[in-house]
């Protein structure tokens, strides 16, 4: 019974941890490090052009933060893989294999 609580209580902080920020429109204007890093260059050298265009941009600033995101639990999921193949190898190394029968 106190797991299911405990758990029950978990799902409803990560709920809660993502519903404030949506509930709570403080008006705050987000920007990432690229878009302050844009803004100082042109700042400092207005004749300043990139070398090269984006091949894609997301519509808004949600989906570009939901793909950033998808990428990490991505990257995430291919380490945490290997860590545990390599664990795994390892472990299997350790344990001797079992005598030959006659």
């Amino acid at each position: 019974m106190r797991r299911h609580l405990v758990t029950a209580l978990l799902v409803l902080a990560v709920i809660a941890l993502f519903a404030t920020p949506l509930l709570l429109d403080g008006g705050s204007e987000y920007a990432g490090t690229d878009s302050q890093a844009t803004a100082l260059i042109e700042e400092s050298d207005p004749g300043y052009e990139p070398w090269f265009e984006s091949v894609f941009s997301p519509g808004s600033s949600e989906v570009e933060s939901g793909l950033f995101a998808l990428q990490a639990a991505l990257g995430g999921g291919v380490l945490g893989y290997v860590l545990g193949r390599l664990k795994g190898r390892r472990t299997a190394e350790r344990v001797p294999a079992p005598p030959a029968e006659p």
